[in-house]
């Protein structure tokens, strides 16, 4: 898997995601210690928790009114944090939880997808679900504080830092709201934010943002993206430059010391990675 991302597609750098077993640790622990990879950061969780049989990095949820389960999500960060250290890896990605609402973002797909954008019935719909999350949204995103304090903490002691990722469902933790001020409450030195196109361009489409608006205002405060097109209204982890995303407009909006880590969608050849890359360069360089 490793030598195929760096000598088949060319990436120098990898992110190791949510799907990563146990098991196929020791070999990337190997091939580390040997020089041969280096690593931009882990997206929680990583490794894949033992019990959890698929990708899934939203199995324990920092929101979850179970203290149990955010004891659970807390301790599998924590091992994250200790394999980026051991990988020399700088960030730990986060998916944060969710408020516990009738989901509304893929009701809202599928009425796009069949030609009822922003009529009545979707307009209705965004309303009732934006309402419903403001009255929910507190107790859970206090919830979402009280771990982060001691994610951070942790992350602290190992020199890693923790990288709060956009979401692609108005139910998901944190909207756009939200987190200005979580980063605001935070250890500025240790805690920043990951940009996700795809994500991003999702929720622009669905009219909930305007995506170089909100790059305008967090864009400074971005430590990486995962870099992915999206292809109206929702089909996102393509190939760059396949879809909607302005990629000439966002990227100047962003610090030039951001990492860009491509996150495609398993079905996307190589031929179209490679192709993405290059024209990537063209574009902006290195």
């Amino acid at each position: 898997m490793l030598r195929e991302i760096k000598i088949e597609l060319g990436f120098d750098l990898i992110e190791l995601g949510h799907g990563i077993r146990l098991s196929l640790m020791p070999g990337i622990q190997k091939m580390f210690d040997a020089g041969e990879v280096r690593f931009t950061s882990l997206h929680n969780f990583c490794p894949l928790p033992i019990e959890v049989m698929t990708a899934s990095p939203d199995c324990y949820k920092f929101s979850a009114a179970s203290l149990a389960e955010r004891e659970r999500a807390i301790k599998q960060t924590f091992q994250t944090i200790d394999f980026a250290t051991r990988l020399n890896a700088p960030f730990v990605v986060l998916h944060l939880g969710q408020v516990n609402m009738p989901p509304i973002t893929d009701q809202l797909i599928e009425l796009a997808k069949t030609g009822k954008y922003l009529s009545r019935k979707y307009v209705r719909l965004k309303i009732r679900a934006v309402q419903k999350r403001e009255r929910l949204a507190p107790a859970y995103l206090q919830r979402v504080k009280d771990c982060l304090g001691r994610i951070i903490e942790y992350a602290a002691s190992k020199n890693v830092r923790i990288a709060l990722e956009s979401r692609r469902g108005y139910e998901e933790i944190p909207s756009e709201r939200e987190l200005p001020g979580l980063l605001d409450g935070t250890n500025g030195a240790q805690v920043g934010y990951w940009h996700d196109f795809g994500h991003s361009q999702i929720k622009e489409n669905l009219g909930f943002i305007d995506h170089a608006a909100w790059l305008r205002l967090i864009g400074p405060r971005a430590l990486g993206c995962h870099v992915q097109d999206c292809i109206w209204p929702a089909k996102d982890h393509e190939a760059p430059f396949t879809g909607a995303v302005d990629f000439e407009k966002l990227i100047p909006l962003l610090p030039t010391n951001c990492l860009f880590v491509w996150e495609m969608s398993p079905n996307k050849t190589a031929d179209a990675i490679r192709r993405s890359v290059q024209t990537w360069k063209e574009r902006f360089g290195e």
